[in-house]
């Protein structure tokens, strides 16, 4: 699945597995290096963990490379603020309580609820893509279903 960002996070993604592969993958094999060295691997939970820690950052690595293989780049500049859509801010009623929120819809790898920002992905930001101002967005929660009517769109 492609992973909508911007510029800025696709370049901070390249940062961090440049560095998982340039700093953290040669630690890693020093550490198994290291732990070798100290006597029979059998027994060694030093080594054990060294080996457990490498496969994580391996994992993580390929996970990261998937990523940034299928990523979107998406241009502000060229987002249409007609219709909720990714990297719009979008001012919302929750119709249950009367309270407002504006949230950026993000891809997931820049999701962050305390930023103001939600997944596409996410089940208010599935109801609110394609939304127009005015338009209400039924979204499944689960605790039913709540209503939200779209105030406004930015970018």
């Amino acid at each position: 699945m492609s992973e909508y960002v911007t510029k800025e996070t696709f370049d901070k993604m390249k940062a961090e597995l440049q560095n998982m592969k340039g700093v953290q993958r040669p630690a890693a094999s020093r550490a198994i290096a290291e732990a070798r060295e100290k006597g029979d691997l059998k027994e060694n939970a030093e080594y054990d963990s060294a080996k457990e820690a490498q496969g994580m950052l391996e994992a993580k690595i390929k996970q990261l490379e998937g990523i940034i293989a299928n990523a979107k780049i998406v241009d502000p500049s060229t987002i249409d603020t007609s219709r909720v859509a990714i990297l719009t801010k979008v001012t919302i009623t929750n119709l249950g309580t009367k309270k407002t929120v504006t949230y950026q819809i993000v891809g997931e790898k820049e999701a962050d609820l305390k930023a103001g920002k939600i997944s596409a992905s996410s089940p208010i930001g599935k109801g609110l893509i394609g939304k127009a101002k005015g338009e209400i967005a039924e979204v499944q929660a689960p605790n039913g279903i709540v209503k939200f009517k779209v105030e406004g769109i930015t970018i």
